[in-house]
């Protein structure tokens, strides 16, 4: 980056350049240490927003030189401002476990992030994901660098008038009020990439996000000299039809990989974040064939090995697709100029039958085609995902196609509530979640149940004066009466039970299987001994007219109730409002259809505040569930959207909260906590907090994906592609010559208490080094399959050769069957090569 540089804003003092230095850095958002600061300067837009620079850009200099000027005001900046200085220079765990040679740079793409309110260009689960694992890239010192676009508007906002229909509304995001900066070249011009598209070219512009030591990249097409059409590409966030769609994905993907160019980043490895991002793989390998001269096959052998895509979707209509029209408006010229290829060579990529010309264009079998490397997000999220990918390795058993999981986990400094955040630091430490959490779960189990019963306990109240607050605005927005306004001051107990659903309004996430029965929830609710109440908020998308339904429901029978309804339903879902839902409830209700939930991140955010789970067996809480830190319903199995179904689930959530839930929420010893509530408070603070927290995730990314990718793509780059041409050499041989394999019958015979097997394999044309010969038999007892290479003893005439291995005498012989696959050490098998023998 040394030919680039950034303008620096005008100011007046060194205050002033100071205070700018921190508000233009993201994590400190979330640090807290900073909060006191802003809060000087404007309280109330503060309390709104969350935004130092929007507080930052709107304080007037005659208010901000007043508040400079307060010597405990200058002492405590010049505090931060040494601290940060510190920090920056001091190792964290990446520094400490690795040496800096094993990974220089990894480029994570993805389509939104939800890095801080004051940066809205996210709209859920995948923004959450994006934001929270480059947070805590930071946090650990792993070299990651974020790509993503910059939207003009962003995802919509919420308005639900009184009989709860949703308005979609979608301000400006006015980039001089938002925590960015753009990049500009040392001749002080603004970096700016021309990509060719359709009839013209196209201009991004390029801005950059400081998130501590890390950086997230943005692009965004709002150039005037850009074709008005073009302008709005990055307007909306998944809005539109496949026309700005696809023009989203190629300004991500292949305009992400030109700016990381164009900055003199080199990343070893390329997170793809969904497919969304896939185009990133062919403008990856373009760069590759630029730099060594290689052909488009040889580039993506080598730069594949360095590529890594994560799934999120959990139903195959999730993926993008594109016709082959649009693909052929939008990449014939590309195809031709960069690629060198033909348009039916790129289409084959993204399609799992490349001989079906009506097939469409999946953006997931591009990134997968593209990637050295596939992972979903939940151990039944990788389950799906292979039966999802199935179609691509035909003949292999579902259990070895080639995606497994990370499970993904929660920046915990982000969502812990004040009240928590304070506890957690005195337990262990202000920067507990920058190493590997070794020592956390002894730290917890010290701490008394008074002090874990006294967070849970302020937090609450905390969460009910915020309800209050904004459900107030709310109806008085929407035109209420001053004394309904007045009574929705007042709303729920500060010592009740509070329940939160809070989630995406869509029907496969069941948000209305408490409304089952109305009487009987009802009850629940309206028990004077042990009251019980609920918050509940979230988005239907603008065109998901059912979704929206669903929010009426529930609006109406909140109207039915009157003034003093224990349900409120908060408008406007963002991440302000998630802060203060997860660090204020008791309990967090999920009740997606299983297996829809790929992962589910928003039970993960109340773990670190002491609240507690009530969720559907799907997603993460597969994984986390056992009795002793929350509560489950589902019996495991899929169901998939059975009216009756619906009904045995919604029966079990009132069980569970009339005999288990609330009675143990209530029942007090003679201090005033409730034991059983707070032991199990305790269970599932010590051991998920740190298990589904993104230190975790992104630790473990590092150990099993981005070091050896680096390492494989070094490999695979070397001598401008030498491994990479023979890959692809020995890819050729198998597709030509695998048809030329035969195979004799298997014979077994017991000797010693071991089955001894033995198959002649005739290779044709094929080197037998080429390939390998495994015995094979289906798992037992939830196991995967047994896999056991066998031996080659002899050669036999016609390039032939006898195979052996030995078992344990333990099955029946007619179990095993031998089988020929693809074999070579540095290639990935079968995601390179998809062949498969069977003894027929």
């Amino acid at each position: 980056m040394g030919n680039l540089r950034y303008t620096n804003l005008p100011s007046e003092t060194p205050e002033e350049d100071a205070l700018a230095e921190l508000a233009l850095d993201v994590s400190a958002h979330w640090s807290r240490f900073t909060d006191p600061l802003w809060k000087q300067l404007n309280p109330e837009l503060w309390e709104r927003t969350g935004n130092p620079w929007l507080v930052l850009q709107t304080v007037s200099s005659e208010k901000l030189k007043t508040v400079t000027s307060r010597p405990e005001f200058r002492s405590m900046l010049g505090d931060l401002l040494q601290a940060r200085a510190e920090d920056a220079r001091s190792p964290r765990w990446f520094q400490r476990v690795y040496d800096n040679s094993a990974l220089k740079n990894v480029a994570y793409f993805s389509m939104e992030y939800m890095l801080t309110e004051g940066l809205p260009i996210y709209s859920g689960g995948l923004g959450n994901v994006a934001g929270d694992q480059l947070k805590a890239a930071d946090d650990l010192g792993v070299p990651v660098v974020g790509v993503g676009l910059l939207y003009s508007q962003g995802y919509f906002r919420q308005v639900v008038g009184r009989n709860g229909a949703q308005r979609a509304l979608y301000p400006f995001n006015d980039p001089g009020q938002l925590p960015i900066r753009p990049l500009r070249r040392a001749d002080g011009d603004w970096l700016r990439l021309s990509m060719a598209f359709p009839g013209c070219d196209l201009w991004v512009r390029a801005w950059e996000a400081q998130v501590g030591r890390a950086k997230l990249y943005l692009l965004d097409t709002n150039d005037p000299a850009n074709f008005p059409e073009y302008r709005t590409i990055t307007g909306e966030l998944y809005g539109g039809g496949p026309e700005l769609r696809i023009r989203q994905e190629m300004v991500l993907g292949i305009g992400g990989w030109r700016l990381l160019r164009a900055l003199g980043i080199d990343p070893e490895v390329c997170h793809l974040n969904e497919g969304h991002a896939a185009f990133a793989v062919l403008e990856r390998a373009a760069s590759f064939m630029e730099e060594s001269g290689q052909p488009f096959d040889v580039a993506l052998a080598a730069t594949r090995a360095g590529n890594l895509f994560t799934t999120h979707t959990p139903v195959e209509a999730g993926f993008d697709r594109f016709s082959a029209d649009l693909m052929r408006t939008c990449f014939t010229r590309y195809c031709a100029d960069h690629l060198r290829i033909s348009f039916d060579e790129l289409m084959a990529l993204g399609r799992s039958n490349p001989a079906d010309g009506g097939e469409l264009f999946n953006m997931a079998f591009l990134a997968l085609h593209g990637s050295g490397a596939v992972n979903g997000v939940s151990r039944l999220h990788g389950a799906v995902s292979r039966q999802l990918f199935q179609p691509l390795f035909p003949r292999w058993p579902t259990d070895e196609v080639p995606v497994r999981h990370v499970t993904n986990g929660v920046h915990t400094p982000t969502w812990d509530s004040a009240e928590s955040h304070k506890l957690w630091a005195e337990i262990c430490g202000h920067k507990c979640w920058h190493g590997d959490l070794e020592e956390m779960e002894a730290s917890l189990r010290q701490t008394s149940d008074g002090l874990l019963w006294g967070m849970r306990t302020r937090a609450r109240r905390s969460l009910v004066e915020y309800v209050r607050k904004h459900y107030s605005r709310q109806l008085g927005v929407q035109g209420a009466s001053p004394d309904e306004v007045a009574a929705a001051a007042a709303v729920f107990h500060p010592d009740a039970l509070t329940l939160g659903f809070a989630r995406r309004f869509a029907t496969y996430k069941r948000p209305t299987l408490l409304l089952h029965d109305p009487e009987r929830l009802l009850r629940i609710l309206d028990n004077r001994e042990r009251p019980v109440q609920l918050v509940i908020a979230g988005k239907a998308h603008p065109n998901d007219g059912a979704g929206q339904d669903l929010i009426r429901q529930w609006t109406n029978f909140i109207n039915d109730r009157g003034p003093n309804s224990p349900v409120v339903f908060l408008s406007d879902y963002d991440m302000l409002m998630t802060e203060q839902l997860v660090g204020g409830v008791d309990l967090w209700v999920n009740t997606p259809r299983r297996p829809w939930e790929a992962s589910g991140t928003s039970g993960m955010k109340v773990l670190v505040n002491g609240g507690l789970n009530l969720s559907e067996l799907d997603g993460w809480w597969v994984e986390a569930y056992a009795p002793d830190v929350g509560w489950a319903i589902g019996d495991g199995q899929e169901h998939g959207d059975d009216p009756a179904w619906d009904a045995v689930e919604a029966d079990a959530l009132y069980t569970l909260l009339e005999r288990e839930i609330v009675p143990e929420f209530y029942q007090r010893d003679e201090t005033g906590i409730p034991r059983r509530w707070v032991a199990r408070m305790r269970e599932s603070m010590t051991r998920l907090t740190p298990q589904y927290s993104a230190n975790r995730t992104v630790r473990e990314y590092t150990a099993n994906h981005y070091v050896p990718a680096a390492a494989a793509f070094a490999a695979r780059a070397a001598q401008k592609g030498g491994a990479a041409a023979a890959l692809v050499s020995w890819r050729q041989k198998l597709a030509t010559a695998w048809n030329g394999i035969t195979m004799g019958p298997l014979t077994a015979r017991n000797h010693a208490g071991r089955l001894e097997f033995e198959v002649p394999v005739y290779l044709g044309e094929l080197d037998p080094d080429a390939v390998r010969v495994e015995l094979f038999a289906n798992g037992r007892n939830g196991d995967g399959p047994f896999l056991k290479a066998m031996d080659r003893t002899a050669q036999l005439p016609g390039n032939g050769y006898l195979y052996s291995a030995g078992v344990e005498d333990n099955r029946n012989a007619a179990d095993f069957t031998p089988r020929v696959i693809p074999y070579r050490p540095d290639a990935a098998v079968p995601l390179e090569a998809r062949q498969i023998f069977w003894q027929k």
